[in-house]
């Protein structure tokens, strides 16, 4: 470029760093995706790529693998997990456990925000979202809320937890929840 284009080269570069500052600027911090939980029928709008796990849980006096699906994302953990019950009689001991070990989790005690609809879920009366304000292992606060609803013999939990949570992203993450 000749001396005489010099001003136009640093106005071109100048504006590349505004509009790239810009950009940044609003990227949006949530990036929602609907994902199918996986070995599961159900379906949520996860603000952020989930990863896969599998852990045995002591439940209503019997061990079972829990399946959970969950990511991070502006300060929150976005999660959903399900267990296989075998028999749907036991589906209200199971979430009934569930919440019970949520809560205690983080030495609170649960409050109910109201009923849970997920479309295609089997009607439960334990069917809830709650809310949850307790401390962490090194005693900083922690807030969850939590939906428990069921399908048949498959009881699922979806949590939110984080320092303080965004109401918005949460009821968003609750809201999509659905079962196919």
């Amino acid at each position: 470029m000749s001396p005489r284009n010099e001003p136009a080269r640093v106005l071109i570069i100048a504006c590349a760093w505004i509009l790239g500052g810009v950009l940044t600027a609003c990227s949006p911090a949530l990036n929602w995706r609907e994902t199918r939980v996986s070995g599961s029928s159900v379906y949520a709008l996860f603000p952020c790529k989930p990863d896969a796990h599998v852990r045995r849980v002591a439940l209503a006096g019997t061990e079972l693998p829990m399946h959970m699906s969950s990511c991070a994302a502006d300060g929150s953990v976005f999660a959903v997990s399900h267990v296989d019950v075998g028999d749907a009689q036991r589906v209200s001991q199971v979430l009934q456990a569930l919440r019970t070990l949520a809560a205690g989790n983080i030495g609170a005690a649960a409050t109910v925000i109201g009923a849970q609809q997920v479309p295609g879920m089997t009607p439960q009366p334990l069917a809830e979202r709650l809310a949850m304000t307790g401390k962490r292992p090194d005693g900083s606060a922690i807030e969850v809320q939590a939906v428990f609803f069921a399908q048949a013999a498959v009881v699922y939990q979806a949590s939110v937890v984080g320092n303080r949570l965004d109401t918005e992203a949460v009821d968003t993450f609750f809201a999509a929840l659905k079962l196919r």
